[in-house]
C-alpha cells in the first residue's frame, strides 16, 4: 500500500469501532513501544465494522492469555479478567492481532473509539511486540470523546465517560461496562446518534484526523494544543476508573 497521510482518505466507505481492556494504564505516555515495561498490555480487543448505511457487517471479540502479564489491581477491579479467565478463554496475541489487521486492510475504515488514543497506542504496542507492522498507522481515526467536548456542562472535566456520554443521548443507563464488546457496541451506538443529530459533520472529522497526525506516534513531540502527558495519565485514571 503506498504511504499516504491518513486523513487524506478520512470519509471511509466503513467504521470500525474499537475498544480494549487492558492490564493497567501507561506510566508515561512519551515513551516508545520499545519501552515495554511502560506499556500495558491489551486482555480484550472488540470490534464492530459498519457501512455507510449504517449496516453491522462483523464483529470481533477476542480475549488474550495474560501469562507473565501483571495485571494491575485498579484494573482488575474494573474488568474482572483475571489471569484464570484469560489463561482458559484468551487466544495468543499475535492470532488476535492477525484477525485485526485483516480487518482494517479489506475494509480500510475509519477507526473509532471512545478516547480512541488510549486505543490506538495499547495496540500499537501490541504490534510491536509481536513484530508486525502496525496497520493502524495508515488509516483514519476518529474519537467520540474529542468530538463531544462541547457537550460537556460542567467546570470538573473537559470530557464525558462513554457511559455519560450514552446517557445524554439515550436517557438510559449503558449496561456491562468496561467490557470491550459492549463499550465498542456503545460508541457504535454514540456515533451514529450524533452524525443524525448533526453533532460530528464531516468537517469535524477531517479536522480531527488532521490534529490526531501528530498523536500517532508517542514520541512525537506534541504541539501546546494536545494535552501533556500528566493530563493524559489523570484523564485516562478518571474516564476508565470511575464507575
Amino acid at each position: 500500500m503506498p504511504a499516504q497521510t491518513a486523513s487524506a482518505n478520512t470519509l471511509s466507505d466503513y467504521f470500525l469501532f474499537i475498544d480494549t481492556e487492558a492490564s493497567g494504564l501507561p506510566l508515561k505516555w512519551d515513551l516508545p513501544y520499545s519501552a515495554d515495561e511502560n506499556w500495558p498490555h491489551a486482555l480484550q480487543v472488540s470490534w464492530l465494522i459498519y457501512d455507510r448505511h449504517h449496516t453491522l457487517i462483523k464483529q470481533q471479540n477476542h480475549y488474550i492469555g495474560s501469562e507473565n502479564i501483571h495485571i494491575t489491581p485498579a484494573a482488575l477491579a474494573i474488568h474482572g479478567l483475571t489471569p484464570e479467565f484469560l489463561a482458559i478463554n484468551g487466544k495468543q496475541r499475535t492470532e488476535v492481532l492477525q484477525l485485526l489487521t485483516a480487518d482494517l486492510q479489506q475494509y480500510q475504515p475509519m477507526v473509532t473509539g471512545h478516547f480512541i488514543r488510549l486505543d490506538y497506542y495499547l495496540l500499537g504496542a501490541a504490534f510491536y511486540r509481536s513484530a508486525m507492522e502496525n496497520p493502524l498507522n495508515t488509516l483514519p481515526v476518529f474519537c467520540t470523546m474529542v468530538a463531544t467536548t462541547h457537550l460537556v456542562h460542567s467546570s470538573l472535566t473537559r470530557h464525558l465517560r462513554l457511559e455519560e456520554l450514552y446517557y445524554m443521548l439515550f436517557n438510559t443507563n449503558l449496561q456491562h461496562q468496561h467490557n470491550a464488546l459492549h463499550d465498542a457496541q456503545a460508541t457504535a451506538a454514540c456515533f451514529f446518534e450524533l452524525r443524525n443529530r448533526g453533532e460530528i459533520p464531516d468537517k469535524s472529522i477531517r479536522q480531527q484526523n488532521l490534529d490526531f497526525e501528530q498523536q500517532r506516534d508517542p514520541t512525537q513531540k506534541q504541539k501546546g494544543c494536545l494535552l501533556p502527558a500528566l493530563m493524559l495519565i489523570l484523564l485516562a485514571a478518571i474516564i476508565i476508573y470511575s464507575l
